[in-house]
């Protein structure tokens, strides 16, 4: 994915501007700045949520920017949220089946009608969708409601959701927001599992351990501009990044 030149206006505020990057397939790409610094609003972008005022994005030699939200995803770039967005009701594996609509081929009159194209389809989301939720580690959850899981594991569930779409990239809005150490252990963990998938992953995160942890390269917004790129043991001693984001002290 390339993004090039990507800004937008909202009435006399330019919250993100003229900003351009590569998203190389199979890498952890961080991008990181101080609340407010444009962050989400360039996943809006990516995602469709918003038409950037000027700039393109490319993906897999398409213009996407402009899209909805749903050709997006059917091309192969799927989403989480800082707020978990999940089927609170439903169990964990009717909640990651949910995630292959996207990817069905069986149509409405075959699905009234039970045709064995569309049992098979079925079945075969079912045991996909068991691996996707064995590979998480949340295989003893699969029966339970989503709304009893634990926090981490909600968030888990999420990023099995977006996996079921059958995506080549996945932005993950803050994932280890109100974890706990361990869940944001577990977390860098399952990132790398999706990583060796062949994903490509884009995350939004405050948490410098799990950035500098995790990523391959790391892209530093403040109000809405570049401030760095570069590996992560670049930006931890780029005196830009210190005094901005990390308020003059290095990370840990």
């Amino acid at each position: 994915m390339k993004l090039s030149d990507i800004t937008i206006h909202f009435g006399g505020l330019t919250a993100v501007d003229s900003v351009s990057f590569e998203l190389e397939k199979g890498t952890i790409f961080g991008l990181i700045g101080p609340n407010g610094a444009g962050k989400t609003t360039l996943f809006n972008i990516i995602s469709g949520v918003y038409k950037p005022s000027r700039g393109d994005i490319f993906f897999k030699e398409q213009k996407i920017s402009g899209l909805p939200p749903f050709k997006i995803n059917k091309l192969g770039i799927a989403r989480t949220y800082q707020n978990i967005q999940l089927f609170n009701n439903m169990t964990v594996l009717e909640n990651v089946m949910v995630g292959f609509h996207s990817r069905t081929t069986s149509g409405v009159v075959s699905s009234i009608f039970s045709f064995p194209s569309q049992k098979r389809e079925e079945k075969n989301i079912r045991e996909n969708s068991r691996d996707i939720i064995n590979l998480m580690g949340l295989d003893d959850k699969q029966e339970d409601l989503a709304h009893s899981l634990s926090y981490g594991d909600q968030r888990l569930l999420e990023i099995c959701r977006a996996i079921a779409s059958g995506p080549e990239i996945i932005l993950l809005d803050e994932p280890a927001a109100g974890m706990n150490s361990k869940e944001k252990d577990d977390l860098m963990r399952i990132i790398k599992k999706v990583q060796d998938l062949g994903i490509a992953i884009l995350i939004v995160e405050h948490d410098m351990k799990v950035i500098m942890g995790i990523t391959d390269e790391v892209f530093v917004l403040n109000y809405g501009k570049q401030i760095a790129h570069g590996r992560p043991d670049e930006i931890q001693k780029n005196q830009a990044v210190i005094e901005a984001y990390l308020g003059g002290v290095e990370s840990e």
